[in-house]
């Protein structure tokens, strides 16, 4: 099942529902972390959405071997965990902005599969940490390199959690039609080029791993998103390197969820 959030043309609120291989959507009746079901009814998609507005934004940096290969990182020992602001959250075809206010000449792209939460989880188990997972979606872990390493103070929700910094979508893809997270290729292109190519089994840290790990001693609420790390080829790590600018656009693609591409604009304009 694909689930997308989205607006019509005779409703200006959000709206939660199944799309349908016609483009179609049927919307859901009740919520979707709780008890719903769907409505019967058929609408036409006028707006695509982010397709959930998480609560709590989770992500890890350094979890593809070739990624740390790259970097010059030793293996972590344990997950590299870092937060994104949930209000950085942007829409699928909507702009990714560059920061003006604090200034980034660094705005750089990472592809990552991105796990969403369908229910509570704490001290989940390796056996039963998939039951936890509603489904998965594309994100792009937008980051300002020069507000990650230089002027954060010396951690990374700054460089992270700019406005427009975390798109997701286009649509959740329920974890029955994804049997196997570990084997999932992802791409990312700017400009046509492709800049990012791996597969999910290069994780050093597993989907299990990571919801093990991040739910332990601790509650994560239904809606946690779990940006899962980002494979080599980022702009950073190129020579020289190559940063996102205006007028770029950068596309996700992840085997079996689909296509999320984002223009790139200053923020003032």
């Amino acid at each position: 099942m694909k689930i997308i959030r989205f607006l019509t043309d005779t409703c200006a609120e959000p709206q939660t529902g199944i799309l349908h291989p016609d483009g179609s959507a049927e919307p859901i009746i009740g919520d979707l972390f709780g008890s719903w079901q769907p409505s019967g009814r058929r609408e036409r998609v006028a707006k695509l959405l982010a397709p959930l507005q998480p609560p709590v934004i989770l992500a890890i940096g350094l979890n593809f071997r070739a990624h740390a290969h790259e970097t010059r990182q030793p293996i972590p020992e344990h997950p590299v965990l870092f937060m994104k602001s949930p209000w950085s959250v942007q829409h699928p075809g909507d702009p990714i902005l560059i920061p003006t206010h604090l200034p980034s000449t660094q705005v750089d792209y990472e592809a990552e599969l991105v796990v969403i939460l369908g229910k509570p989880c704490k001290n989940a188990t390796p056996d039963n940490a998939l039951d936890y997972v509603l489904g998965y979606t594309c994100g792009n872990d937008v980051t300002a390199r020069d507000w990650q390493k230089s002027f954060g103070g010396n951690q990374w929700c700054r460089g992270k959690s700019f406005d427009t910094f975390a798109p997701l979508g286009p649509v959740i893809v329920t974890r029955d039609e994804i049997p196997d997270p570990q084997n999932l290729a992802l791409k990312a292109w700017v400009n046509g080029d492709l800049r990012q190519c791996s597969n999910t089994a290069d994780h050093i840290f597993s989907v299990v791993d990571l919801i093990v790990f991040l739910s332990g001693s601790t509650t994560l609420p239904a809606g946690t998103a779990i940006f899962t790390g980002t494979p080599a080829g980022a702009g950073f790590s190129r020579t020289p390197p190559l940063y996102l600018a205006a007028g770029d656009t950068v596309t996700v693609a992840i085997d079996g969820i689909g296509e999320l591409t984002n223009p790139v604009v200053l923020e003032d304009a």
